[in-house]
Formats: structure tokens, C-alpha cells, sequence
């Protein structure tokens, strides 16, 4: 269950984000409520996720996928450019976030 909330987290905080381009500096009513809806289901799912898991690595996956979720997002909705030097840095954030997981496990 504690996974499950986890992608919630990361599912809301993604469209909290890329609802923060759609707002043009929260000067827009429909992207700025859907801003900070997505950011308070964010905190609440992970606020429920770290009753049970351990908060280095449920962080680390929740901030690593919530970047790479929003870089995609930003290619997709925004027409965002992509160089070699981002794609190599995503890796890394998968990397990093894959080691820890494996590293530090989520239960405890």
C-alpha cells in the first residue's frame, strides 16, 4: 500500500508542476487551483507513505521520478527542447534513485 501512495505522491506532484507552466505565474485560475490541489494530494499521499516506509528512499524515488516526470512532461505538453547533456542527467537521477532503493529498501 505504502508503494501505491508513493505513486500517487509522484503522479500529483508531476501535474502540480507541469500545471505551474500552464499557469503563466499562477496568473491563470484553472492551472493555479490544479497547482496547488496537486501539490497538497502530493504531500498527503507521501505523508501517508512514510507511516510505513523509510523516508531516505521513498524521498529519493518521489523527488528522482517527480523530476524525470516532469522533464517528459515539459518535452510532451511544452514542446520543452532536449539535449544529450539532459538525457544523461535523467540517467543518472534513475541511477541514483535505483540505488538507493536497493540500497536502503522502503520497509521498515
Amino acid at each position: 500500500m505504502g508503494i501505491l501512495l508513493v505513486a500517487g505522491a509522484i503522479v500529483s506532484e508531476i501535474a502540480a508542476t507541469l500545471s505551474l507552466r500552464a499557469s503563466h505565474g499562477l496568473t491563470r485560475l484553472c492551472p493555479t487551483i490544479l497547482v496547488v490541489l496537486g501539490y497538497g494530494a502530493a504531500f498527503v499521499f507521501l505523508a501517508q507513505a512514510l507511516k510505513t516506509l523509510d523516508v531516505g528512499p521513498v524521498y529519493a524515488v518521489w523527488s528522482g521520478l517527480g523530476t524525470i516526470g516532469a522533464l517528459v512532461g515539459g518535452v510532451l505538453l511544452f514542446d520543452e527542447g532536449v539535449r544529450v547533456a539532459t538525457v544523461a542527467g535523467a540517467l543518472l537521477i534513475a541511477l541514483g534513485v535505483a540505488v538507493m532503493y536497493l540500497g536502503g529498501g522502503l520497509e521498515h
